[in-house]
């Protein structure tokens, strides 16, 4: 099983120019791992966060002093302008995520991830910052027409939530407003995250088996045939790290990543946690009609281009979690707050 610290960056990526690099969402579930790698670095880091779910997970960074934190909201456009003074490129993280966020509030899922990143966008081309990194989602592939074959980056996108549409119109967007400008823009479709994290979320899939099969013994799933894509959070944070370091040809880019040998179905997670706890009762249930998302991925592209690999597979991150789980660092009564 990896370490954390495997994980770290190439050499290449260490010997690379210093940015100043603006993180949204640094305290976040992925941007606190981000952040981290990127002062590790060497690079300047300024994170822009409203805290929604705490400051604890920028802790470790405050000694750092390349560390710039800003409390703000994404949807302020004066204090975004403010906050992109000086800054090389932008890792755009913050926003409504996963699909029960976006549906208790869509109109305000829409005003944070669509219309703020609009206006973010727009102000990064009126100065000159020279890299935009959007982190999309897989979920805009929805419901792959057959899941015999794999959807790749030129596959036809099918958003079946709030969440997924939000980041298809902004990707559209993002596209649309970049021609004319010296912005290069890279869309990154990532898999579904698992793993520890210093802001640690329980409503992931991987995560979330893992606690109620350890924890109460029992799991109900539903459409237990779905097929996903899944990425250790770590392994995604080092893909932001290659895509930043990257001498890219285009203006516009999107990458989907994980790996292809990472796509299960949720049956198959269940196989993979039930070693941890093989008295568990697993119930299988119907597919719930309301979430129809079943779709294989291929990552070759970002092998092949930047010559990404994944350091993590579902099972490592099975065990890390068990690991955690068994461990009481996190207290049963803090669970609820580590879900969006």
């Amino acid at each position: 099983m990896p370490y954390a610290g495997r994980s770290q960056l190439s050499d290449t990526t260490r010997r690379s120019t210093v940015l100043e690099i603006l993180v949204t969402g640094g305290a976040g579930y992925l941007g606190s791992i981000l952040v981290g790698l990127l002062l590790e670095a060497g690079h300047r880091v300024r994170v822009v966060d409203c805290l929604l779910h705490g400051g604890q997970p920028l802790l470790s960074f405050w000694h750092y002093p390349g560390f710039d934190f800003r409390y703000g909201n994404i949807c302020d456009v004066e204090f975004m302008r403010a906050s992109l003074c000086g800054v090389d490129a932008i890792v755009h993280l913050a926003a409504i995520v996963g699909d029960p966020a976006c549906a208790r509030d869509p109109a305000y899922a829409r005003e944070v991830n669509l219309v703020a990143s609009i206006n973010l966008l727009q102000e990064c081309r009126a100065r000159a910052v020279g890299r935009f990194i959007f982190a999309s989602t897989c979920s805009n592939y929805g419901s792959a027409s057959t899941t015999d074959q794999f959807a790749d980056e030129r596959t036809e996108l099918r958003p079946l939530s709030v969440y997924a549409e939000t980041k298809v119109e902004f990707e559209k967007d993002m596209f649309d407003l970049q021609y004319g400008s010296h912005l290069s823009v890279t869309s990154l479709r990532l898999a579904t995250l698992y793993g520890v994290s210093p802001r640690m979320r329980f409503d992931l899939t991987v995560n979330e088996f893992t606690l109620e099969v350890l924890t109460r013994k029992h799991l109900v799933v539903h459409g237990e045939n779905a097929w996903r894509p899944y990425v250790h959070v770590r392994d995604a944070a080092r893909a932001i790290c290659e895509v930043l370091q990257a001498r890219s040809a285009n203006a516009v880019e999107v990458y989907n990543v994980g790996s292809t040998s990472q796509n299960f179905r949720k049956r198959d997670l269940v196989d993979f946690i039930r070693m941890h706890a093989p008295a568990a009762q697993i119930e299988y249930v119907a597919k719930n009609e309301q979430d129809l998302r079943n779709y294989r991925v291929s990552f070759d592209k970002i092998a092949a281009k930047l010559s990404f690999r994944t350091n993590w597979t579902v099972q490592d991150g099975i065990e890390e979690v068990a690991r955690l789980v068994k461990s009481n660092v996190i207290n049963a009564g803090a669970y609820p707050r580590c879900r969006n």
